[in-house]
């Protein structure tokens, strides 16, 4: 279950780093090909709190299995780029969102990893 987790955790993760990169480039176009729905705030709400709520589930459920730290560390980390960009340092939103993404994409993957890896349990 926590293989599937994380493959999820590193989909959601990466889809809303791709979002929050592109958007800028183009959210002039999104309204004519009918997506203006995606420039809203609720997506980007949506695509951290998914991110989160998985991240939790995920690293939660396998960290019994091989007790290290990293991965809650590293998601951490990413969770608290995003929020830096989003409420502290708004000039600097374009980079530390989506490198908040790719960060929490990257504990999944050490965690995946750790799971992967032990044998025991």
């Amino acid at each position: 279950m926590s293989k599937k987790l994380d493959h999820l955790g590193i989909t959601a993760s990466l889809a809303c780093a791709v979002h929050c990169a592109a958007l800028p480039f183009i959210i002039t176009m999104l309204p004519l090909w009918g997506l203006g729905f995606l420039a809203d705030s609720w997506v980007e709400m949506t695509m951290i709190g998914l991110s989160l709520v998985v991240g939790i589930w995920s690293l939660g459920s396998s960290y019994p299995r091989h007790r290290k730290a990293l991965p809650v560390a590293i998601l951490l980390a990413g969770f608290a780029l995003i929020a830096t960009g989003h409420y502290l340092l708004h000039e600097f939103e374009a980079v530390l969102i989506p490198l908040g993404g790719v960060v929490i994409a990257a504990a999944h993957l050490v965690n995946w990893r750790y799971t992967r890896l032990c044998k025991h349990l």
